[in-house]
């Protein structure tokens, strides 16, 4: 049966207002602006869309507090935050086409020690659950993933193809882990002695918190004792390395190809962005935000947006660049001077 949403429903569903349109109109999917038709439900987040609102053919669009524009034909539901509320959207048809459906495929490998109910959990072909491994009701464990021994996952954690969860780690409750993520791998501890690399024993374990979600071909390495740590609701992009001994605060958002290197600590609500690069052994406050292609290479007070290598309030650094770009013509002045002064009279 399909999904459906009356426009009420709509209104209901998002915590908004209808400012146009039939109450029982029908809507059965959702789109982009440009593409929406007269079943779709689409939204206006950010007035560059502006043009594609005016022309839509979408059955309902939701919009912000105030706006009453675009075509008649469209419905109007008004909310806070469109494009939260758009995502409550996309939550509410997903569910009904990705019901979880559970049981365990022939081909997947359930060690007898294992803690699960295969009456809860979905475990996808080509997946292997070690010994003394214990799932929570809700688990989805997708193809080809290493589930190591004594790790433990809480519920309704979600688990993309192809990714390991080392031995020892824990997972808090729904955790979403996209393809490729590697968790609790060795930290990278070596020793030069006589000339050569020797390695220090990981002995620790990676533990994540509820409600945190880590990209694809992202790795957090094991302890090399103790934990590694990420905070409840932290959101990891693609492509992030956390090395051994890390902490990380809750609701941090860390954006694809950031570093960061061991025993650092981070508080909560950092947002590192791009290509950050974080030393070891530094902390990092609360509320913290380092723009693209930051490098932090000691402690950084909280509650400041930070630019540059080395890190330096944005203020400051985008004084820098100014002063930056200038040096051609001053250098040009210099030279004029110098002239000037030595030329023999």
């Amino acid at each position: 049966m399909a999904c459906v949403l009356t426009l009420t429903e709509l209104a209901r569903l998002v915590d908004g207002d209808i400012v146009r349109g039939r109450q029982d109109d029908a809507l059965s999917g959702m789109a982009a602006l440009d593409v929406a038709g007269s079943q779709d439900i689409s939204f206006l987040g950010n007035d560059k869309y502006r043009n594609q609102f005016l022309a839509t053919r979408a059955g309902a669009v939701i919009v912000a507090r105030g706006e009453t524009g675009g075509p008649e034909a469209a419905g109007l539901v008004a909310v806070d935050h469109p494009s939260l509320a758009f995502s409550k959207v996309i939550r509410y048809f997903s569910a009904a086409a990705e019901k979880l459906s559970p049981g365990i495929h022939p081909r997947a490998v359930v060690d007898p020690t294992a803690v699960l109910d295969p009456q809860t959990v979905r475990i996808h072909a080509g997946a292997v659950v070690m010994a003394g491994a214990r799932l929570g009701d809700g688990c989805e464990i997708g193809p080809n993933c290493v589930i190591g021994e004594q790790a433990v996952l809480g519920r309704h954690c979600r688990i993309m193809a192809n990714v390991t969860v080392g031995q020892r780690c824990i997972l808090g409750e729904r955790v979403i882990l996209q393809p490729g993520c590697v968790i609790g791998a060795d930290g990278f501890g070596y020793a030069l002695q006589d000339g050569r690399h020797v390695k220090i024993d990981q002995v620790g374990t990676v533990e994540i918190g509820d409600d945190v979600e880590i990209g694809a071909n992202t790795t957090i390495d094991r302890a090399r004792f103790g934990k590694t740590l990420v905070g409840e609701g932290t959101k990891i992009d693609n492509l992030v390395q956390i090395a051994h001994n890390v902490v990380i605060g809750k609701h941090c958002l860390i954006i694809s190809l950031t570093g960061i290197s061991g025993s650092t600590q981070l508080g909560n609500y950092v947002t590192a962005a791009g290509q950050v690069g974080i030393v070891g052994h530094v902390t990092i406050g609360d509320n913290t935000i380092l723009t693209a292609r930051t490098g932090v290479n000691s402690n950084v007070k909280g509650g400041q947006t930070y630019a540059g290598k080395p890190a330096t309030p944005i203020i400051e650094q985008l004084k820098l660049e100014v002063l930056v770009r200038r040096l051609p013509k001053l250098v040009e002045r210099v030279k004029a001077l110098e002239k000037a002064v030595l030329q023999p009279r």
